[in-house]
Order: structure tokens, then C-alpha cells, then sequence
């Protein structure tokens, strides 16, 4: 598939410098950037003024380094600290119901629980019991699960959370009640990208889940589409995780590491 043009060429070559600035915690020279880029010299040097003017770039040294600007750095922190995650991602829910239509859910991770934040509901008579702040154990559902993955990436860590978490409830037969069942499972989630829950939370229902991490090297929430197990035989629920993580990419820029 070929790439998609820019709609404004300008823009995209000046957000690639404010992306190439972020990957150098040293600063980059100009000659670097112009590499890297492959922009010529003069044409990032005026991008760069402009970014500088703004904020979003700086470079303290005449002809030395140039690094992230402050006030690209305080627009990021003042934009998490107003951030109003359901509002942002509540148009991804919509859309994955659009696509799948299948109940899709927003949660975030809260110690050995998860919490529905936002709720959409698909259109077949047969519904989800789950509610907006309703809660489950974290190891026993498919976002509980992605979420787990990558707030605690390590074996040791998935350990120490189940330790102190310990003992796993059974929510049904399927769940995982064994700390070494689930640091396998979470090795293969973060292999595969996206969590499935077979039955583990309710009989009969079945889900696919991702983190998102917008920004952050932790998840802030995830997102899953969830149907009953006749609606979501193991073919269609691996399609629609891979889905739901190609939708997650395209509307939030985001996906696991």
C-alpha cells in the first residue's frame, strides 16, 4: 500500500524535526537533522527558526546542539493534566461498534481490579452485563489482562502483583488462577500485541483488549470489544483484535510497544 502524502508538506517536515529532536536527550546539530531528515540545510534552518520562535525548539549555544523547546514540553504536560480520556477515545469506541458490532468498553487498571470508564453498546438483542464503573478482577478479563501486560512488562513484576494480589479468584472454570499461567499469558500478550479472554471473566463471552498509552510508557486505559462466544468464535475474535489494534493506531497514533 503506498504511503500516504502530507496534506501540508511544511508541517509534516516540521513535526518530523520536533519527532527527531525527541529521539536525542543530547541535542542534535544541524548537520545531523539535515542527515536525518534529509532536508536540505537551508530549508531546515528556516524550519527550525520558526519552531525556535514558538518554543518548540531551542539551542542554547550559537552553532551548537538543538534540542526540544519548553513550551512544546509544557503543552504536552498541560494537555495530560486536562485531559479528559473518555472524550478523547469515546469516538474510537463508536467506531470500532460501527465496524464489529460488538459492544466495545474503555477500563482503566485500579490495583488488582479494573474500572469501566465508557461503555458502547452494540446493536443486537442479546446485551453485556457490565456498567460504567462497575469493576472485575483484573487477571479474569481480556483488558484487564493487556493492561497488566504492560504496567507490570517483566516476569518479576507480573510476580510481585500477583503476590500481593494472591489468591487469583476463579471467575469461571477458564480464569487464571496460577501466578505461572500468568506470567505465561502475559508474555504471549505482549508478543501478539492485544489480549483475548476465552470465557474467563463469564461463560459464554468472549473479548479482545489493547492498552493505549498515548504518550506514556504506561498504560493510561484499554479499550476491547467484547460478544457473546456464538458472535465470537476463536477466527472472528482474533480479527477483531487485530482490528481493534489497527483502529487504535489510526485514531490515537498509538499501540503497544
Amino acid at each position: 500500500m503506498a504511503e500516504k502524502q502530507p496534506p501540508v508538506g511544511s508541517v509534516d517536515r516540521a513535526l518530523r524535526i520536533i519527532q527527531l529532536l525527541s529521539e536525542s536527550g543530547q541535542g542534535m546539530q544541524l548537520e545531523d537533522l539535515a542527515a536525518k531528515s534529509g532536508l536540505p540545510r537551508s530549508s531546515l534552518h528556516r524550519l527550525l527558526s520558526a519552531l525556535k520562535y514558538r518554543g518548540f525548539a531551542s539551542q542554547p549555544e550559537p552553532s551548537g546542539p538543538y534540542f526540544l523547546g519548553s513550551e512544546l514540553l509544557a503543552a504536552a504536560f498541560r494537555f495530560h493534566d486536562r485531559l479528559d480520556l473518555r472524550a478523547l477515545v469515546h469516538p474510537v469506541l463508536l467506531r470500532l461498534r460501527k465496524e464489529l458490532n460488538e459492544t466495545a468498553h474503555m477500563a482503566i487498571l485500579d490495583g488488582a481490579e479494573i474500572v469501566y470508564v465508557d461503555k458502547v453498546e452494540a446493536i443486537h438483542p442479546i446485551t453485556m452485563t457490565s456498567v460504567i464503573g462497575g469493576r472485575n478482577p483484573a487477571h479474569a478479563t481480556g483488558v484487564g489482562k493487556a493492561l497488566l501486560a504492560w504496567t507490570y512488562p517483566t516476569d518479576e513484576a507480573i510476580r510481585l502483583w500477583a503476590s500481593a494480589h494472591d489468591p487469583l479468584s476463579a471467575r469461571t472454570r477458564h480464569s487464571i488462577t496460577s501466578t505461572a499461567r500468568l506470567v505465561e499469558e502475559m508474555q504471549r500478550i505482549r508478543e501478539q500485541g492485544y489480549a483475548l479472554d476465552l470465557e474467563e471473566s463469564e461463560e459464554g463471552v468472549r473479548c479482545a483488549a489493547v492498552p493505549i498509552f498515548l504518550g506514556r510508557t504506561t498504560p493510561m486505559a484499554g479499550l476491547s470489544i467484547t460478544a457473546p462466544k456464538d458472535r465470537f468464535p476463536r477466527s472472528r475474535l482474533t480479527e477483531a483484535a487485530e482490528t481493534l489494534r489497527g483502529i487504535v493506531i489510526e485514531e490515537l497514533g498509538d499501540s503497544s510497544p
